[in-house]
């Protein structure tokens, strides 16, 4: 009797067990790659939703979206003819550099402050279809890329205008930008040449990395709603700190102060600072050293790897916190 009533309870367990769901593996690194690799494969979603953004931003225009080309060669003429004076330099290479600054620089402050709203600005669609969470970093990313090529223009011009002073070897402090034969304590920048090409695979590396900084910091933000304003507050901070509208040669001889020399192990210590160059020196004919490539590659390993444990651990929780 014993013995029947255990298989009996046996039975009763195995039945339960049976009828229970089986254990969720949403918070796996599994499901978070394959959300990256299901959002890739949705290219003409993330792309037309990209191409959309910038339609509707200027329906109506006459010029539509060259407006964005206007207004940063607006700015980087005006800066750039006011700092070449102050900076006591040569126009025909000092334009180039601020120009290729600034347009670097869009496309990083874009993708840090866009991808900090990218699920709160999509809301709507989260709520409504099912996609994929990366297929909205895409999307932001997708859209600076589209105004990045409309920048270029500005770049093309401008060193198209100023090839002659490009084309061979110059300086930014030098009188008339032209490098002083050595020895001589200024940097002497190689002009243009084969690497240029190199602003390629630079480009594709920050938009890679574009894609975990709106991973990372669109889920940061969702959750916790005052971090876009204190991550803002900082963008503005690294502008100032980032050599953009002022060359990191002016810490070396013809443009150096005494007691600035501390500054530069500084700079190089700035990540931005990094990938702002890798991509702007190949345009301007500037070599790009080996430790800005390291530096990137790094960066993109560790963000990538902070992007998938937050894609693991909080994926699932953004439709309900946006």
């Amino acid at each position: 009797m014993q013995a029947t009533s255990t298989v009996d309870q046996t039975s009763d367990d195995l039945a339960r067990a049976a009828e229970l769901p089986p254990l969720s593996d949403s918070r796996t690194f599994g499901r978070a790659v394959g959300d990256i690799r299901e959002a890739l494969g949705q290219r003409e979603l993330w792309s037309h939703l990209g191409w959309q953004d910038i339609k509707q931003r200027y329906r109506r225009s006459v010029i539509g979206p060259f407006w964005i080309t206007i207004s940063q060669g607006v700015i980087a003429l005006g800066l750039g003819l006011l700092y070449s004076q102050l900076f006591n330099m040569n126009i025909g290479t000092f334009l180039p550099y601020i120009s290729a600054g600034f347009i670097v620089w869009a496309f990083i402050q874009g993708c840090l402050a866009e991808g900090m709203e990218t699920f709160i600005s999509n809301e709507g669609l989260i709520k409504q279809i099912q996609a994929p969470l990366t297929v909205y970093a895409l999307r932001t990313v997708w859209r600076q890329t589209l105004m990045f090529a409309h920048n270029l223009i500005v770049i093309v011009v401008v060193v198209g205008i100023f090839f002659g002073n490009l084309d061979h070897t110059y300086s930014l402090t030098a009188e008339g930008g032209v490098c002083p034969p050595p020895p001589t304590d200024m940097i002497c920048h190689p002009g243009l040449g084969w690497y240029t090409l190199s602003a390629i695979p630079a480009f594709v590396l920050l938009a890679i990395n574009g894609v975990w900084v709106t991973l990372l910091l669109g889920i940061i933000s969702t959750r916790y709603r005052d971090i876009p304003q204190v991550i803002n507050s900082l963008i503005q901070l690294l502008f100032y700190l980032t050599p953009i509208v002022w060359p990191i040669d002016q810490l070396k001889g013809g443009g150096a102060r005494d007691g600035v020399s501390w500054a530069e192990p500084i700079i190089h210590l700035n990540p931005i600072y990094h990938f702002v160059q890798i991509l702007r020196a190949p345009l301007i004919g500037q070599a790009v050293s080996i430790w800005s490539w390291v530096a990137v590659g790094g960066i993109t390993i560790v963000g990538w790897l902070l992007a998938l444990v937050a894609m693991r651990n909080y994926r699932s929780r953004v439709s309900y916190w946006v």
